[in-house]
């Protein structure tokens, strides 16, 4: 028997197979004028709005998944977002928020997808829990940090507090468990290949949401 072969763990294949798909939604141009200052705060408030559809969808379908062997251990307290993005859309929009956000048929798209993996199909759910908040805890810092000097921001504070999780001490440390959570994950080999194509979907649906932004938010206007 040869036992030297090295095993590929899952968390490993999920970062490597996504990895083409998540560069391209980093460098969208909405994200790009967006990160670089060339947008105005509008533009940051209509994104925000966007999250809080996809969040919606995430964190209501959390919670008839707790007890969930493949998708459970992943439904963490200390990351849900929907709280503090209703905190930031207040103070991007006034309190009658609630009645201005449309969501994007693009961003339409993306919550149905999240909402219908979180109903039928754990893993796919994982795919998606995985895209996201992993990315708010690693890109999402430096949309924060550009967001507070682009805009004003105080630092840590109403606007950008869907980036701050006061609940994770150590972000590399959260991620490294996460990441040991994924390579316990009771699937099969076939199911895996199914949550990484899931996870490309993902990365996909965010992309067009950039897109759309993007078409709304077009730079010479």
């Amino acid at each position: 028997m040869h036992l030297d072969t090295p095993v590929t763990t899952f968390s490993t294949l999920i970062r490597t197979a996504s990895h083409e798909q998540h560069t391209e939604a980093e460098t969208t141009t909405f994200m790009g004028d967006l990160l670089g200052g060339r947008l105005g705060v509008e533009a940051y408030a209509r994104y925000t709005e966007q999250l809080w559809f996809v969040y919606a969808a995430l964190e209501s379908g959390a919670r008839g998944l707790e007890n969930d062997p493949v998708a459970g251990p992943f439904i963490r307290p200390e990351l849900m977002r929907l709280a503090a993005l209703e905190r930031d859309l207040e103070h991007l929009r006034g309190p009658g928020w609630r009645s201005t956000p449309a969501a994007l048929p693009a961003t339409r798209a993306y919550a149905d997808r999240v909402a219908e993996c979180a109903r039928t199909w754990p893993g796919g759910y994982v795919a998606h829990h995985y895209t996201r908040y992993l990315g708010d805890l690693s890109g999402g810092q430096i949309i924060r940090d550009k967001a507070e000097r682009t805009w004003g921001f105080a630092r840590k504070g109403d606007g950008v507090r869907f980036y701050v999780f006061e609940g994770i001490a150590n972000p590399a440390a959260f991620k490294r468990t996460y990441r040991e959570l994924l390579d316990r994950v009771p699937a099969d080999d076939l199911e895996k290949q199914r949550i990484v194509a899931e996870c490309k979907q993902a990365f996909a649906l965010n992309t067009a949401v950039f897109r759309a932004l993007g078409e709304e938010f077009p730079l010479s206007a």
